[in-house]
């Protein structure tokens, strides 16, 4: 049997055991390439919703999902704590001075440090060793600050919660991307950066009942139970395969087939057209001595036109995504609302829980729904919404006092998140997994970290004072600055949706990478409706 467009190999080679990689005779067109995809696909479907194999990759998506909820858990404990007299009296704080700024801060600058390690450590050791080492010095640093007596271990131990959650995300995210079945890989990616807001609720539900102490346990207990997530990445990671992209890398490529076949495959085929595919463009992508074993060696961002412009897509990512007003509410909920006209620390509280149940319910529906819309779509439609929600929420929040206007704009606050979540939350995670190459990626994750912690310094430590000094006005500098976004995305962002990693290349590629992008999407539809009415009429 000869080598067919589907890129099996022949019965011989099966017969020997051999992995031979396909290789096309000529360079294939854009349709030829989806024309070969939907082939494999119709052939071999992939893992059932409710198969045993699937249900394993959905434990082990949990297990990964804990490096999101680090975060979540951390900015709204935080959040939380920050509202709480009991805390504020021990700390000699007000939850809105310049003190108040560097407890929020440093955690910032440890994530900044964090991303260093993140760029060298997964291609080092693996992704699962990434996360373990950064989960693990999370937990330290969680420990350190339920336990501190003074302002220095308090702000010690937030650095290192910073610096471990800034070393386990970007290997999250890469180890997920890599590992996802390509027609589901939003859903998958969506779902780990959603889980940011189970430990938002996890959070602001314990601090409901804690905040009611009148003990300094009220802001301990939520810290020290800050330990929950990692722990479970911790303990469990190391049962979870490793990434088959970088197994591939480092030369066992058995290991990476068997992973591909198991989690793939609809049967477990270990030559299936699907999983044959997937090999061969990780063998197209992969340098044994590529870049990406050489820690230091960051040029596969920048090398050519195309490299530049996948790292600019990362850039984007990481500004936009922290400077759309999220940060003005995760880390501010409860001073906001105080400018509203709710003092109660307990009615602070519900809400902050409220708020992390609604953008939750936002984010899973983005997920689950980001493979259909598209990616360009959801950031341009979710970004105009918002821009549009805090111009309301400036004009009902303008006047101090009015009990009517002041719950209104509580309500677009809440409608915010929901939208933000809907929008931005699933793709914080995926698109610049997309957008970047094998050799580039957790270089480029790390890097978008970079930079998001970064623009997110203009939030913890610009906020408190701005606050206190601007109210209301605060929301209208963010609406203006979520036009000049949607702009910008219009005319640079591409469309990434269920294309190959050789059609993201050609995508780059291109004089103009947007309009091929969507030009590609239109030929997608085009050859799933004429493989779709081929197959009917057999």
């Amino acid at each position: 049997m000869s080598v067919n467009t589907l890129g099996s190999v022949s019965d011989s080679d099966h017969d020997k055991g051999l992995n031979v990689p396909y290789k096309a005779k000529s360079p294939k067109t854009a349709e030829e390439r989806q024309a070969e995809l939907a082939l494999a696909l119709e052939k071999d479907p992939g893992v059932g919703k409710w198969s045993l194999r699937a249900c394993r990759m959905y434990l082990i998506t949990l297990i990964i999902c804990c490096c999101a909820g680090d975060s979540g858990f951390d900015g709204t404990v935080m959040a939380g704590v920050n509202a709480m007299t009991q805390y504020q009296r021990y700390f000699n704080l007000n939850g809105e001075d310049s003190k108040t700024s560097l407890v929020f801060g440093i955690f910032t600058i440890g994530s900044l440090c964090g991303t260093f390690p993140a760029a060298y450590l997964p291609d080092r050791f693996g992704r699962r060793a990434c996360m373990f080492i950064g989960n693990s010095i999370l937990i330290i640093g969680a420990i350190v600050t339920a336990t501190a007596s003074k302002s220095g271990p308090f702000l010690g131990g937030r650095f290192l919660t910073g610096f471990g959650t800034a070393c386990a995300g970007p290997a999250a995210k890469s180890y997920l991307a890599e590992l996802a079945p390509p027609k589901n890989r939003g859903a998958y990616l969506g779902f780990l950066n959603s889980f940011y807001y189970v430990g938002q609720m996890a959070a602001s539900g314990m601090m409901v009942s804690t905040g009611k102490f009148k003990s300094n346990w009220s802001w301990r207990l939520p810290l020290y139970i800050q330990v929950a997530p990692a722990a479970i990445n911790v303990l469990f990671v190391f049962f979870c395969p490793e990434s088959p992209r970088w197994l591939y890398s480092t030369g066992k490529k058995d290991q990476a087939r068997k992973i591909l076949a198991t989690y793939h495959s609809s049967n477990g085929d270990i030559y299936s057209p699907l999983v044959e595919i997937q090999i061969n463009e990780i063998a197209e992508k992969i340098e044994v001595d590529g870049a990406d074993k050489r820690w230091w060696d960051f040029r596969p961002l920048f090398r050519t036109r195309a490299d530049r412009y996948r790292s600019y897509m990362a850039i984007l990512i990481g500004t936009f995504s922290m400077l759309t007003g999220n940060g003005l509410i995760t880390y501010f909920l409860p001073v906001l609302l105080k400018n509203a006209g709710i003092v109660d620390q307990n009615k602070k509280l519900v809400l902050n829980f409220v708020n992390s149940v609604t953008s939750y319910v936002g984010a899973l529906c983005g997920s689950f729904t980001v493979d259909y819309f598209g990616r360009r779509r959801n950031m341009l439609y979710a970004t105009g919404a918002l821009a549009c929600i805090l111009a309301i929420v400036a004009a009902l929040s303008s006047h101090e006092g009015n009990a009517a206007r002041s719950n209104a704009g509580i309500v677009f606050i809440f409608l915010f998140m929901v939208v933000y979540s809907f929008g931005w939350t699933p793709l914080q995670a995926i698109y610049a997994s997309e957008c970047l190459g094998y050799s580039a990626r957790t270089k480029g994750l790390a890097m978008l970290g970079i930079v998001a912690q970064a623009s997110a310094c203009i939030t913890t430590f610009g906020m408190p004072p701005a606050l206190a000094k601007l109210k209301w006005k605060v929301y209208m500098i963010y609406a203006i600055w979520d036009c000049f976004e949607v702009v910008v995305i219009y005319f640079t962002v591409v469309e990434t949706k269920g294309l190959t990693l050789e059609e993201l290349e050609e995508i780059f590629q291109a004089p103009k990478p947007v309009a091929f992008s969507l030009e590609l999407q239109k030929q997608r539809k085009i050859t799933r409706r004429r493989i779709g009415a081929a197959s009917a009429t057999a």
